[in-house]
């Protein structure tokens, strides 16, 4: 790469410049000093004084006149960096401003994404907490469902019976009253849950008919209801059988009024 030659160039000229200022101002000082040192009734030509009365010039003199010239380009070079001090010390201060702005907008970034992240999870727990009030108020209300359908209870006796034989029945759409039951029970069994005819074709064939409506276990196992017992002589279970048998066979057990 070819040498910068053209700053040493500067350089050496500046140097040169110099050292010819001061020389200058030194040739100056000893020519006006040489001037005032003429007596002042020489009427001579002030050339020819200086020749017929050379003055001898002290190494004092010349360093005073040096060192003016170099208070003045110190204080030149002082102000250049004053100058650049002040200028690198404003840009210093620009920078800093610069960099609390970017934080603080990055700080009041994280503040509303954090802001939002919470309004999130406030909705989402309100959502949830929602969410399980509805499931419990569910839950309360079959438990509520489930104990007044415990609540009822009926008595262990015919009237008890017909009477939870009629609400499965209602449940299940077999037509029926409380009196067709009663009527056909007390005329096939007097009510007795374990009642056999022994003596009647039926028997004769096989197959007695047992329980409080008379019911045979072909015709039991055909009409059995879901949810009553499989036993034949179970009560409730032996009504509904035969009440959803004489529904298929004549509309109704309120239409029976005899052996069926």
């Amino acid at each position: 790469m070819p040498e910068n030659t053209a700053t040493s160039g500067r350089s050496r000229t500046s140097a040169r410049t110099r050292k010819l200022a001061i020389a200058g101002a030194a040739t100056l000082s000893a020519a006006a000093l040489a001037f005032t040192l003429v007596p002042s009734g020489d009427t001579r030509p002030a050339s020819e004084a200086v020749t017929t009365a050379p003055v001898v010039f002290s190494q004092e003199q010349v360093r005073d006149v040096k060192a003016s010239i170099t208070d003045q380009l110190a204080g030149a070079t002082v102000k250049a960096e004053a100058a650049a001090a002040k200028k690198k010390a404003a840009d210093a201060a620009a920078a800093k401003k610069a960099a609390a702005k970017k934080a603080a907008a990055k700080k009041a970034a994280a503040k509303k994404a954090a802001k939002k992240k919470a309004a999130k999870k406030k909705a989402a727990a309100k959502a949830a907490k929602e969410r399980k009030a509805r499931e419990a108020a569910s839950r309360s209300a079959k438990r509520a469902a489930l104990r007044k359908a415990a609540k009822k209870s009926y008595a262990n006796n015919l009237d008890g019976w017909i009477r939870e034989a009629l609400d499965i029945m209602g449940r299940k759409g077999i037509p029926g009253s409380y009196n067709g039951l009663y009527r056909n029970i007390m005329r096939e069994s007097t009510g007795n849950p374990n009642a056999v005819n022994g003596w009647d074709i039926n028997a004769q064939n096989g197959t007695p008919s047992i329980g409080l409506l008379q019911v045979i276990q072909p015709t039991f196992n055909a009409y059995h209801v879901s949810g009553t017992s499989t036993s034949i002589y179970d009560p409730v279970a032996n009504i509904t059988a035969a009440a959803n048998y004489a529904a298929d066979r004549y509309g109704s057990i309120d239409n029976v009024n005899g052996a069926y």
